[in-house]
């Protein structure tokens, strides 16, 4: 196993500059698919000093630095040398960074509780915009592609509501479509995002957390082989509101998705969590922002995955920038990676800016590697042959994320297709 860790607190919470001459945190473009031809990447608008180290000339070198805007023309065309798309296959993206995404966006149906309301209303919506900015390429050329947008309001004071928006693909023309989730003041509530069919498909999902309300979104990516999807997570997180949000990514020829969380109000709290499964081919990518704006906060971020297969490529980035501003912060983010088969490839950099010492606590930890073979060991030692062994392994290593759901026909149906990824194993 290889395992990196690091936990700050109190006024040691500092980190110092990259000791590796020639390299910053970024590191270099890792996707063998991206052109190589590029011209330098030093320099732009959003170089800047900060704590983390120098980062004059570097462009992208702090979070708080990078771009956003609701206008694709304010992004440059992608390279796949920018920070944000080093690990990405441009040439697999079906086109969502450059193309006009005019094709038909997945049909979307709606069940759940009859206090929350589903509406249908034009881009120029007041409620349109209100929780997040478009962060790269992708999700600005959604927001200029999309036809219309849907509303989701959980109302004030609702309690118990539990909801499922499904979005089913039946078209490989490359289209946008725009979600906003608005978690009215101390509602609570239950939303489930599933992804099914084919599609090659831009998305922006907005979510307002207002003060005092506890939402969980569990957004499942479960389409078919041939699809590709792009999706940014744009949160807003206000006064003692609680986001817990958890990704699950198993289908799809390529997916990406960024969820970002923004702390607009003391007492905020969030939980970021993950699961994926990837096989042969599949290129499965998560990066995530939580940014501390404001005083006593507190974040999780705990994503697992597991991969198996020729080719097989999980991506795995988590930002974490505390400003000067957020004192009080609590803060901790790990991804852990089991590989399963040769072949297979994941990359994990957690990433983690501290801009004030005045912090209750801020940690990262990565960790990739093969099957515990002391684990084996134990269960063998006790009667179970190796397969069995090895599929309970791989189970308890998952279950840490299925728990969270606490939805039971979706624990249900990730406990059969973890089955069914195991099986694939076997054979």
């Amino acid at each position: 196993m290889t395992d990196t860790a690091t936990h700050l607190s109190g006024e040691k919470a500092r980190l110092g500059a990259p000791s590796i001459s020639g390299f910053t945190e970024e590191g270099e473009n890792l996707s063998p698919l991206n052109a190589a031809e590029v011209s330098s990447p030093l320099g732009g608008d959003a170089s800047k000093a900060h704590s983390h180290g120098a980062g004059a000339g570097i462009p992208d070198s702090s979070r708080a630095g990078r771009k956003t805007s609701y206008n694709v023309e304010d992004f440059a065309a992608l390279t796949g040398r920018e920070e944000d798309f080093r690990f990405t296959p441009l040439k697999r993206l079906g086109g969502l960074h450059k193309n006009e995404l005019t094709g038909a966006a997945p049909e979307v149906s709606f069940t759940g509780a009859k206090a929350v309301t589903l509406e249908t209303v034009a881009m120029t919506d007041a409620r349109v915009g209100s929780a997040g900015i478009p962060e790269d390429r992708v999700s600005a050329n959604a927001w200029k592609y999309a036809a219309e947008a849907k509303v989701l309001t959980i109302p004030t004071d609702s309690s118990g509501e539990e909801v499922t928006l499904t979005f089913t693909g039946t078209s490989t023309e490359a289209a946008a479509s725009h979600l906003v989730v608005i978690a009215e003041k101390n509602s609570e509530s239950v939303l489930v995002i599933d992804h099914v069919g084919s599609a090659v498909l831009a998305q922006n999902i907005e979510i307002d957390v207002r003060e005092g309300a506890k939402l969980t979104v569990i957004s499942l990516q479960a389409w078919a082989d041939d699809a590709i999807h792009a999706s940014a997570h744009l949160a807003k997180v206000g006064k003692d509101a609680h986001l817990k949000h958890i990704a699950v990514t198993y289908g799809g020829d390529l997916v990406r998705v960024t969820p970002s969380a923004h702390f607009e109000g003391e007492g905020g709290e969030v939980e970021l969590f993950g699961l994926y499964f990837a096989d042969a081919g599949q290129h499965l990518e998560h990066r995530l922002f939580v940014d501390h704006a404001t005083p006593n906060c507190k974040s999780n971020v705990l994503y697992k995955g597991a991969l198996q297969g020729k080719d097989a490529h999980t991506v795995w980035v988590g930002d974490v920038l505390i400003r000067k501003e957020a004192k009080g912060t609590n803060s901790y983010e790990a991804n852990r990676n089991l590989v399963l088969t040769d072949g297979a490839r994941s990359d994990s950099v957690p990433n983690l800016e501290i801009e004030t010492g005045l912090i209750d606590g801020a940690g990262h930890a990565s960790t990739t590697g093969r099957f515990n073979d002391e684990h084996l060991f134990y269960l063998m030692a006790r009667g179970i042959d190796e397969k069995t062994a090895r599929r309970l392994v791989v189970r308890g290593f998952l279950n840490e994320i299925v728990q969270q759901i606490r939805v039971p026909e979706i624990e249900e149906r990730l406990a059969e297709t973890i089955e069914r990824e195991l099986a694939a194993t076997d054979s």
